[in-house]
């Protein structure tokens, strides 16, 4: 099979299951689901399905389980929507990049606080010092008296 083709498969098997998952499948288990990307191997005999649950009361093994439970239920409605002889087996996994780009935004965002408390902390100190400097440099002094200087 080509790539091209692959890829429009792919994308339409994706469409379609995203819309049987959440309009057709009834499991309280599976509840908002979203499915990222659906990779179907060479032979189109079977197809992993990647997904993402959002606020789930549910942990996603047991998602899976659901997902799993309706896969016979999906494949048959993918074959009939898209008119496919013989429709892929179902594979779910769960898709743990979206959690893991949200890991590495909270540790950016928290990189970027501490390196905003320290610059603050720094140029407190810069400008308290900067302040000293500027009033010892104006005190009356031997060295530093307003006069010009007598010939």
């Amino acid at each position: 099979m080509t790539h091209g083709r692959a890829q429009r498969i792919e994308s339409e098997l994706q469409r379609v299951l995203s819309a049987l998952i959440t309009r057709e499948v009834k499991d309280p288990r599976v509840g908002n689901v979203t499915v990222t990307a659906v990779s179907v191997s060479p032979d189109m005999g079977s197809a992993r399905v990647f997904f993402t649950p959002f606020a789930s009361l549910h942990p996603p093994d047991e998602v899976r389980a659901g997902l799993t439970r309706a896969a016979g239920f999906l494949r048959g409605e993918l074959g009939r929507r898209l008119g496919l002889r013989h429709a892929p087996r179902l594979e779910f996994v769960f898709d743990e990049s979206v959690e893991g780009a949200a890991r590495l935004t909270h540790l950016i965002d928290q990189a970027v606080a501490d390196d905003r408390a320290g610059a603050a902390a720094h140029s407190g100190d810069a400008a308290s010092s900067a302040a000293s400097a500027a009033a010892s440099s104006s005190a009356p002094g031997p060295d530093n008296s307003s006069d010009p200087p007598r010939r």
